[in-house]
């Protein structure tokens, strides 16, 4: 009797997935075979729970993923460094300190803390950090400072961009780069009044414009170009007429701005600091010897949120300068430099190492940014069906969005490219892992690979 339910059920089970299987293959052939998809390639793979193949259409096919690779970068971050690994920022000085004065420099330096300044985290925003620093200052007995306020920002190599972003984003929010000292999420905002700047979300240090912004259309059609280390800054495209609109920029100097920030809270506390503010890479600019943080006289050691709440943020928000942050981590920890290249080459050694062919998974960065990558949905569905067995995949299920369609996912969109992979259980209980990547549709897709998803359903 048990051995013929058995047998009832698992052929229920074979044929619910072929009805499923028929369905999808239907819907994914309509889109294309459509007009808009005749230049159009697409990977799309479908399993259950197990891992056991429901649908695939070209799965093993790489295409340009966009956000949705976030879940290697993620998934490799938690495993390597654990989901309570937390980074570091610390102050110290050099020389003595005699009757209040220091005879010497005030030093921060990082060890390239991704949030140090972020809003999103209650208890480490810039007002934290702000009052857990004046108040070491304090409590050592500085009242005066004689020398520098130097900013190490050597954790990191030099180079902040992944190689083969575009240009077009390397001045906007989502375009922010990774320095050794991070501030603000490398993040500003400006209220623009058609083509006047109002206001600045804070004060940017040492920023000059050139502002060819024309007024005009419904929407924010504006771009922002900054370049690492630079002091100029460009703006153009369209913004409405006649309303404030808020557009974000990437900070080109984050060590700086901090450098700047603390000086003027040096200021406004009454200790008195009448020396310059300095970085490490400015002073290497400059033909100087870049100088060593102290192994003594530590007056604060501070540290960020733990890893697990910042992959939240990195998913759900999709911030791309996490990505990036979470490649030099683990190029720094696991190969011993901080080179975009060596996290690269970790983070595929890593999933090679969980099965996954590598000739599936050609990453190009750590957030999906860069068009220059190339995964299969095949492999994602690989990745997420690892995850779903490891003991930090709460953490990771925790950051997915939730979908107005009550899909639980993470998406991708930019240029050309729109993808979705993620976990969801449909109404008959059914639990499914799926990735669809779509390159080169004419029109977002989107509304198109949602007729496929509804399936799952």
């Amino acid at each position: 009797m048990k051995k013929s339910f058995a047998l009832i059920l698992f052929s229920t089970q074979i044929i619910f997935a072929q009805n499923i299987s028929q369905k999808l293959d239907e819907v994914t052939k309509n889109l294309m075979n459509s007009s808009l998809a005749v230049s159009s390639n697409l990977s799309f793979y479908v399993a259950d729970e197990s891992g056991n193949l429901i649908y695939e259409f070209q799965g093993s096919k790489g295409l340009s993923t966009a956000s949705t690779q976030k879940i290697f970068t993620a998934a490799a971050a938690l495993e390597t460094l654990g989901k309570n690994y937390t980074y570091k920022t610390t102050s110290a000085y050099s020389g003595t300190i005699s009757n209040g004065n220091l005879n010497g420099n005030l030093l921060i330096t990082s060890n390239g803390d991704p949030t140090l300044g972020s809003w999103r985290y209650e208890g480490y925003k810039p007002e934290n950090f702000k009052q857990k620093l004046l108040e070491a200052i304090k409590k050592s007995g500085i009242t005066k400072i004689s020398g520098d306020l130097i900013i190490d920002d050597s954790y990191f190599d030099h180079q902040t961009i992944p190689g083969g972003w575009p240009w077009d984003d390397l001045g906007n929010y989502y375009g922010a780069g990774v320095w050794g000292v991070n501030w603000r999420e490398n993040q500003f905002d400006i209220n623009i009044n058609g083509t006047d700047f109002k206001n600045f979300s804070y004060p940017l240090a040492g920023i000059k414009w050139l502002n060819d912004l024309k007024a005009g259309g419904s929407s924010d059609q504006s771009l922002i170009f900054t370049a690492p280390y630079s002091d100029v800054a460009l703006i153009n495209g369209s913004l409405p007429a006649g309303k404030v609109t808020t557009v974000s920029g990437a900070v080109p100097n984050p060590p700086l701005q901090l450098g700047v920030e603390i000086q003027n809270w040096l200021k406004d506390s009454g200790i008195d600091f009448s020396g310059k503010v300095l970085t490490n890479s400015r002073l290497e600019i400059e033909g100087k010897k870049a100088l060593d943080f102290p192994k003594s006289n530590i007056i604060l050691s501070y540290d960020s949120p733990t890893l697990d709440k910042i992959v939240y943020w990195f998913l759900r928000k999709s911030v791309n300068m996490y990505g990036e942050n979470f490649i030099k981590t683990l190029a720094k920890e696991k190969k011993g430099n901080s080179s975009f290249k060596s996290g690269v080459v970790y983070l595929r050694e890593f999933w090679k190492g969980k099965g996954i062919n590598t000739s599936m998974i050609n990453f190009a960065d750590g957030s999906g940014l860069s068009p220059q990558n190339y995964v299969s949905a095949k492999a994602e569905v690989q990745a997420l069906l690892y995850a779903k067995k490891q003991s930090w995949f709460e953490s990771y299920y925790d950051g997915f969005p939730t979908q107005d369609n009550g899909m639980k996912m993470k998406s991708g969109t930019m240029r050309d490219t729109k993808s979705y992979a993620g976990y969801h259980t449909s109404k008959e209980g059914k639990k499914y892992v799926y990735s669809i990547i779509i390159n080169n549709y004419e029109g977002s897709g989107s509304t198109e690979l949602q007729k496929i998803l509804n399936v799952l359903k």
